[in-house]
């Protein structure tokens, strides 16, 4: 037996510390959240991408009563991307989320399973590394790569 692990390298940077493009960016999610169908959680996220040709594009997550129906802001901002810019790659993405008073989380929230794999996918098709950005009060997490919150990823090799 071999005991393995993985060392998921990211930094925590004060909010003051994030570059320009970087605060443009997590305003864009932050923003997004005002977007968010939450009805049942009332828990708001918003998500901005940032594609190789420059254009900022925002989702929110949209809950539906019949629960699997609904979509994160994650994969609604990525599809819509896709969908408008398909030879556009998706550069960067800043994730913020309101708790269910409206505020901003203290911690930042990190993207559900199925995100993951979508943003894995993303990154795959283009095979440009994707910038994530974890918004929270207390700070933001910036992570390099998507193989850093899916290091077990499904993609077509396994096809």
């Amino acid at each position: 037996m071999e005991t393995l692990a993985f060392h998921i390298p990211y930094v925590r940077l004060d909010n003051s510390e994030l570059s320009e493009a970087d605060s443009q960016l997590i305003e864009a999610a932050k923003a997004a959240t005002q977007h968010s169908y939450a009805p049942y959680s009332k828990f708001r996220v918003g998500a901005a991408v940032l594609l190789s040709n420059g254009e900022v594009v925002s989702g929110s997550n949209q809950e539906n009563a019949a629960t699997p129906n609904g979509i994160c802001a994650e994969r609604c901002a990525v599809f819509y991307a896709n969908a408008r810019y398909p030879e556009d790659a998706v550069t960067a993405i800043a994730i913020a989320a309101r708790d269910t008073t409206g505020t901003f989380t203290q911690r930042p929230i990190s993207p559900c399973g199925m995100c993951r794999q979508v943003l894995s996918e993303t990154e795959y098709r283009h095979q440009v590394p994707m910038r994530i950005l974890l918004y929270g009060t207390a700070g933001t997490f910036l992570i390099e790569g998507v193989k850093s919150l899916l290091p077990f990823s499904f993609d077509e090799s396994f096809l």
